[in-house]
C-alpha cells in the first residue's frame, strides 16, 4: 500500500484508538465515583445514544459539505472539547464534565464515521471498494481492541484528566495523519447541488431511495439478523464464560483476543481477495448463524468458543458485504443522508437483542434466548434469500 494511502488508515486507527479509550473510562470512573451499576448504565446510555441518533443528520451534513472539511472538524473539535472539559473539572471539579464530553465527542465522532463513508469511494481508485473497506476495518478493529487496553494502563499511572489530556493528543496526530494524506492524494470528490435543510428533506430522500431499492431492504433486514446475534453475543459473553461456564477473567479476555485476530486475519483475507459480493455476503450470514446455533447449545467454554469465533469473524465480512453493497446502489448524491438512515436503522436491533435478554433470560435462560434468537435470524436469511434476487440483480447490475 502507497505510503499516502497508509496516512489515512493510520489517522483512522488513531481516531478510533482514542475515541474507544473515551467510552471506556466513561462507565468505569462513574461505577469507581458513584459505586452504582445504576449509574454506571445511565453514564454510557448518556454517552452511547447521541452518537446513534446524530447519524442520519451527519450523513446529510456530509453530502451538503465537503465530507475532508467535515472530518478535520470532527477531529479538532474532538481534540478542544477534551481539553475544555479537562480545564472544567480543574475549575468546577465533577465527574459529570467527562460525561457531558463523551456524549459531544460520540456525535463528533458520528460526524467523522459518515465523512470517511463518503470519502472511501472516491479516493482509493486504484483498490476495489472491498478491498478498502478491508483495510479500514482493520484500522478500525485495531484501535477498537488497544483502545480499553490502553485505558486500562493509562488509569493505572495517571488520573482521568491526564488521560483526557492524552486522548486529545491522540485526535489532533489523527488529524495531522489526515492532512499528510490530503497533501498527497489526487481525489477529486464529486459536487451536487443540495437541499437547504438537513433534517427532513433528507430524511425523506433517504427513506425513498429505501423504499425504491430492493437490494438497500435486503442489506438492511439482513442486517437486522445480524445485529440480532451480534447483540445477544455481547450481551452474553461475559455471563456465559465467566458465570454458567465458571472460565474465570482470564479465560474471556483471551476468548476476546482471539475474536480481535479472527477479525483482522478475515480482514487480510478479504483484501487480498476477490469474492464476489453474493457469496461473501450469503458465506457471512450463514456463518454467523451458525455460530450463534453453536453458542446455544454450547456445554463449555472450548465449544463455545468455536461458535464466538464464527460470529465476530464473519461480522466483519458481512460488513464489508453490506458497504460494498449500499456503495454500488445509492445514488452518489445522496450516498451520505441515506447511509446516516441505513446507520441507525442496522444499530436498533442491538438493543433489541439486549432487551430480550433482559426479559427472557431469566425465565428461559440464557442459551434459550440465544436459540430463539438465532431462529429469528435464520429465518430471516431464509426469506430474504427466496425473494428479491432478479430485482437486486438488476439493480446491482445498473450500479
Amino acid at each position: 500500500m502507497r505510503k499516502d494511502y497508509l496516512a489515512f488508515f493510520v489517522s483512522l486507527f488513531l481516531s478510533r484508538l482514542a475515541d474507544q479509550i473515551l467510552l471506556f473510562i466513561v462507565p468505569l470512573l462513574v461505577f469507581q465515583t458513584t459505586a452504582s451499576v445504576a449509574w454506571a448504565g445511565l453514564a454510557f446510555f448518556v454517552e452511547s445514544l447521541p452518537r446513534y441518533l446524530a447519524f442520519p443528520v451527519c450523513g446529510a451534513l456530509c453530502d451538503k459539505f465537503s465530507p475532508l472539511r467535515m472530518l478535520h472538524i470532527s477531529q479538532v473539535y474532538r481534540a478542544l472539547a477534551c481539553a475544555v472539559a479537562v480545564a472544567l473539572y480543574g475549575l468546577f471539579d465533577g465527574i459529570y464534565w467527562l460525561v457531558i464530553l463523551s456524549a459531544l465527542c460520540g456525535v463528533l465522532t458520528t460526524l467523522g464515521i459518515m465523512a470517511r463513508e463518503v470519502v472511501m469511494p472516491h479516493g482509493f481508485a486504484q483498490y476495489s471498494y472491498a478491498k478498502t473497506l478491508s483495510y479500514s476495518q482493520i484500522a478500525d478493529q485495531s484501535g477498537l481492541v488497544l483502545g480499553p487496553l490502553l485505558a486500562a494502563l493509562l488509569l493505572e499511572m495517571w488520573s482521568w484528566p491526564w488521560v483526557v489530556a492524552g486522548v486529545a493528543g491522540l485526535f489532533v496526530l489523527a488529524d495531522l495523519a489526515m492532512l499528510i494524506w490530503q497533501r498527497h492524494t489526487s481525489m477529486g470528490l464529486p459536487s451536487h447541488a443540495q437541499h437547504s435543510d438537513i433534517w427532513l428533506q433528507p430524511l425523506r430522500i433517504a427513506l425513498g431511495h429505501i423504499g425504491r431499492l430492493a437490494a438497500l431492504k435486503r442489506i438492511i433486514i439482513l442486517a437486522v439478523g445480524v445485529n440480532l446475534i451480534v447483540g445477544v453475543t455481547l450481551a452474553t459473553s461475559a455471563a456465559l464464560v465467566t458465570g454458567q461456564f465458571a472460565a474465570g477473567k482470564d479465560a474471556y479476555a483471551l476468548l476476546q483476543a482471539g475474536g480481535a485476530l479472527v477479525t483482522i486475519a478475515t480482514l487480510f483475507y478479504l483484501a487480498r481477495a476477490t469474492l464476489p459480493l453474493k457469496l461473501m455476503g450469503g458465506l457471512a450470514y450463514s456463518m454467523i448463524a451458525i455460530g450463534a446455533l453453536i453458542t446455544a447449545i454450547s456445554p463449555d467454554v472450548g465449544v463455545y468458543t468455536v461458535g464466538f469465533l464464527l460470529i465476530t469473524g464473519c461480522d466483519k465480512m458481512f460488513n464489508v458485504y453490506l458497504r460494498s453493497t449500499r456503495q454500488r446502489v445509492i445514488p452518489v448524491q445522496d450516498f451520505g443522508k441515506t447511509v446516516g438512515v441505513i446507520t441507525l436503522l442496522n444499530n436498533l436491533a442491538q438493543p433489541v437483542a439486549g432487551l430480550a435478554i433482559a426479559l427472557l433470560a431469566t425465565p428461559l435462560g440464557t442459551q434459550t434466548v440465544i436459540l430463539l434468537l438465532t431462529g429469528i435470524t435464520t429465518l430471516i436469511g431464509l426469506a430474504v434469500a427466496s425473494g428479491w434476487h432478479a430485482t437486486v440483480k438488476a439493480e446491482l447490475d445498473v450500479g
